[in-house]
């Protein structure tokens, strides 16, 4: 299995996309961006674009109910 590591907000967005999430769209809550699927929806983290490290990542992926084998899937 292969290990988490940091992401870039890009990286997050590029994956999420190819694996059937749109957006991000611009939220008016505490998240400033969200990307849906269905009638999933995901906050993003990190308004400034920096890197997500993997302990943020593991609660997106959470959230997002995606699993690793998906997430490296999509590399």
């Amino acid at each position: 299995m292969y290990k988490l590591t940091n992401v870039s907000w890009n990286e997050l967005i590029r994956r999420l996309r190819k694996l059937g999430f749109e957006g991000p769209y611009l939220s008016s809550g505490p998240h400033p961006y969200f990307m849906k699927k269905g009638d999933l929806t995901v906050d993003l983290p990190n308004p400034h674009k920096q890197d997500i490290g993997v302990d943020l990542l593991k609660k997106v992926l959470k959230q997002a109910e995606i699993s690793r084998e998906e997430w490296f899937s999509v590399a």
